[in-house]
């Protein structure tokens, strides 16, 4: 009998579907049963990546509200903040701040830094690049194919913010219309991308391309700080070694189905199919919390098969 993966799509708009590589909704928009509200005021330490004095930041439950506490520490603008990694100030893809900040984790923040405009000759359908976003309207580059069409332009580095794509302005877009927007340029045409390079002190390590590395996992066994579009921010503790694992699966076929990598949304879709016992219900859970996405049904097959193998080892 064949399965009807879209027999109930109920449609949500971007700004409810709360996707951020910051900020999944969870399934039917709860929270994790593990979280709780902080307990105390937490306060977090932070500093430009290009060097500066050390400042203090708290008191924030968004992405937004982050930016805004570190741009008034250093009295810069929150729209000079490209976005923040965690631990270093390297330009380090793997350790990128998304939703969840450890208690203790050093916080990083980016900022714009040189402009530059680039034309590229697409000569092949894929460009050879990873998007992702900042949460609040940055898009940016944060993985290059190694032999891909964007690998052979050399001004074009790993944390690129992407500006503007042939004259249009897309600031404000989600990594996922980024990524959508170049998949659909013309083969074998030249289109012009607008970049921001991240400002640096001096140049710490030759251009990236960001391949996979330990840093990106999800840890486990310690709490963080989970930070929310709306509401307070919750302490959570982090998944279980067989949770996290599939998530990072999930993200790899986020990866090789759409071009962007979000670990955030990773969760969301995770969260979404725990307690589903079959694709059906999968699918009609995913419409509903991330309806404008339209999963293609090998998509949905794909993630299906990763949260079965994650339930059968025992979450």
């Amino acid at each position: 009998m064949p399965l009807r993966l879209r027999g109930k799509k109920k449609a949500k708009s971007k700004e409810t579907a709360g996707l951020v590589e910051g900020e999944p909704t969870g399934a039917g928009g709860g929270s994790l049963s593990a979280s709780r509200a902080p307990a105390r005021r937490l306060v977090f330490h932070a500093q430009l990546a290009h060097g500066s004095a050390t400042g203090r930041v708290e008191g924030f439950s968004s992405i937004q509200e982050l930016y805004a506490q570190i741009a008034g520490a250093f009295e810069i603008s929150p729209s000079e903040i490209l976005y923040c990694t965690l631990n270093t100030p390297k330009i380090d893809m793997e350790r990128l701040l998304g939703g969840q900040l450890g208690l203790e984790d050093f916080i990083f923040a980016h900022v714009k830094g040189i402009k530059k405009e680039v034309n590229v000759y697409k000569s092949e359908d894929s460009l050879g690049l990873t998007i992702t976003d900042n949460g609040v309207g940055y898009a940016f580059i944060k993985r290059i194919k190694d032999g891909g069409v964007i690998d052979s332009v050399k001004t074009i580095c790993v944390g690129d913010h992407i500006e503007s794509i042939n004259g249009e302005n897309i600031v404000g877009w989600r990594h996922y219309d980024v990524a959508k927007k170049l998949k659909e340029l013309k083969k074998e045409e030249l289109f012009t991308m607008k970049l921001i390079e991240p400002k640096k002190a001096f140049e710490i390590e030759p251009r990236s391309k960001a391949g996979k590395s330990s840093g990106e996992k999800i840890g486990c066994g310690r709490a963080t700080l989970r930070l929310r579009s709306k509401g307070p921010a919750t302490v959570e503790e982090m998944p279980s070694e067989t949770k996290a694992k599939a998530i990072e699966k999930i993200d790899d076929v986020l990866e090789l189905y759409m071009g962007i990598r979000d670990i955030d949304l990773a969760t969301t879709m995770f969260e979404a199919g725990k307690d589903k016992v079959n694709p059906d219900e999968f699918a009609v859970a995913l419409d509903e919390t991330l309806g404008d996405f339209a999963f293609p049904d090998e998509f949905v097959f794909d993630v299906w098969g990763v949260i079965g193998d994650a339930k059968r080892r025992g979450l």
